[in-house]
């Protein structure tokens, strides 16, 4: 009796398995996809940040590698990316009582346009934007910059990650 209750656990947990498909364990569907392609995302914005381009195409290359099945391929991928950086402003935030910033804030807009070869109904062109606040006594250099770009860049391409295969 214990044996078949074993079995019928056993054989009840793989059916479960194999009914979830493509998921994957963080949520990502990338379907029949075997492939995926990421060009790399130039800085268009007004303010240009030298290492931004570099760091978020790479970035967002890793997210995609790291919870999701699918290789990265320079052309022809199953699901693709192209897209640029359209704005990197920094913004005074809130007022001392002289009149002066006491928080800035630094934003950054991504412009996305996704293609999935497979799927024609999930491609999408859409802004991704995030932020980071700061103390106006900081500068925006060495570990300030390094944080808030980590951060934001998180954001953005967990954004990107969830609108085109988690369907969030």
């Amino acid at each position: 009796m214990k044996k078949l209750f074993y079995i019928v656990i056993f054989i009840t947990t793989t059916i479960i398995m194999l009914g979830c498909g493509a998921y994957s364990f963080t949520g990502g569907n990338t379907g029949n996809a075997k492939t995926i392609q990421v060009d790399f995302f130039p800085n268009q914005a007004p303010l240009v940040e030298p290492i931004l381009s570099q760091k978020f195409t790479q970035d967002l290359q890793d997210l995609f590698t790291r919870q999701t099945n699918l290789t990265l391929v320079n052309s022809g991928g199953d699901l693709h990316f192209s897209g640029e950086i359209v704005d990197y402003r920094i913004t005074p935030m809130s007022a001392t009582a002289q009149q002066t910033a006491a928080q800035n804030r630094l934003t950054i807009t991504v412009n996305v346009n996704f293609v999935n070869a497979l799927e024609e109904k999930d491609n999408f062109e859409k802004r991704f934007s995030f932020y980071y606040d700061y103390g106006a006594n900081q500068q925006l250099t060495g570990g300030v910059l390094e944080t808030a770009l980590d951060e934001i860049i998180e954001r953005i391409t967990q954004d990107i990650f969830n609108a085109s295969v988690a369907k969030w």
